[in-house]
């Protein structure tokens, strides 16, 4: 009876500790899911469970179906970053693709300065951190893990439960210094705030 006594703290210690471990790991990357565009970390998290047969790839179709959405879903967050908003005249929301001019197209801006939208340092940066950021969310997924490489679970398992708040940290204060001004396609929405920060800069 004392034996079973003292084992049970010990195992609830351990049983803590784990709990402890993943608390972190899923908090770090909820972090991350915070830098990316919303429409794409979506998709990819409601698609990659069913391609991959919930990290079942029985097939080679699910591997090469899961590689292609993380190809597709990494572009678009490149993509992303270089697309805002604004409101013009009519009072409609525009979207469109900054470019070393302004934003493109151009048409229905009104009396909406256009050129204050130009490509930015920080956008190409934002653009390469999304990127770093969105590889580590689905390339260490659970589903993606145990469909490519499996024994990464098990084998790397400090890695793969610290990995995502250490970006998540180096991500989060690369955006403080280069600031995400832009509301575009999959970010919320905000269009006064948008043309505002745009002006300033």
């Amino acid at each position: 009876m004392g034996a079973l006594s003292s084992s049970s703290p010990s195992k609830s210690k351990k049983s803590t500790n784990n709990k402890g471990v993943k608390d972190i790991a899923l908090t770090g990357v909820g972090n991350l899911i915070k830098l990316l565009p919303t429409g794409t970390v979506f998709l990819f998290q409601f698609l990659n469970p069913v391609l991959t047969n919930n990290g079942h790839c029985n097939t080679s179709v699910n591997k090469y179906l899961s590689a292609t959405l993380i190809a597709i879903s990494a572009f678009s967050c490149c993509f992303a970053s270089f697309t805002d908003s604004y409101t013009s005249s009519d009072g409609q929301t525009h979207y469109g693709i900054a470019t070393t001019k302004g934003l493109w197209p151009s048409t229905s801006s009104g009396s909406v300065d256009l050129s204050a939208y130009k490509l930015r340092v920080g956008d190409f940066v934002h653009a390469f951190f999304s990127l770093i950021v969105f590889a580590v969310v689905s390339l260490l997924d659970s589903n993606t893990v145990r469909c490519f490489y499996p024994t990464f679970e098990s084998t790397e398992r400090v890695l793969h439960m610290v990995l995502p708040p250490v970006i998540g940290t180096i991500a989060g204060t690369v955006f403080v210094v280069f600031p995400n001004k832009r509301h575009g396609i999959g970010y919320p929405s905000s269009s006064s705030d948008s043309s505002q920060n745009s002006e300033e800069s």
